[in-house]
C-alpha cells in the first residue's frame, strides 16, 4: 500500500485477526478421549482438520462437542469419524454418539 492510501484506512473499518482466522486457533473445551465417550449423546458444535503431530503424513480431527452440558474437545486420527462429519459440516450444531465397530469409530 502507498502512503496515501494507508492515511485512507480507519481501523474501525477493518475486520479484527479473530474473525477470519478462526481456524487457526484451538478450539476450547475439556480434553476427552473417544472412549470417554462411546455410546454416550454428545452434542458436535465445531470440528477442526489438522496434519496429524502424532503420525506424519496423517490427519487429525479435533471434535468440540458438548457433553453432560461441559464444552469438551476430542482428537482423532480416525478416518471413518472425519469423513463422517465432513459429509455433514452444513448440518452442524448436531446430535450424536460415537460407536466403535471392531476397531473404527463411527457417528451414529
Amino acid at each position: 500500500m502507498t502512503i496515501e492510501e494507508i492515511a485512507q484506512v480507519r481501523a474501525v473499518d477493518c475486520p479484527a485477526f479473530s474473525v477470519f482466522a478462526k481456524d487457526k486457533l484451538p478450539l476450547p473445551g475439556v480434553k476427552k478421549r473417544l472412549d470417554e465417550i462411546l455410546n454416550k449423546e454428545i452434542l458436535v458444535v465445531d470440528f477442526r482438520i489438522t496434519k496429524s503431530k502424532k503420525r506424519e503424513g496423517s490427519e487429525c480431527l479435533q471434535i468440540q462437542f458438548v457433553c453432560d452440558d461441559v464444552i469438551c474437545v476430542a482428537f482423532t486420527g480416525s478416518s471413518v469419524l472425519a469423513t463422517q462429519i465432513q459429509s455433514v459440516r452444513e448440518k452442524i450444531p448436531f446430535r450424536t454418539c460415537v460407536t466403535k465397530i471392531d476397531k473404527y469409530y463411527s457417528f451414529s
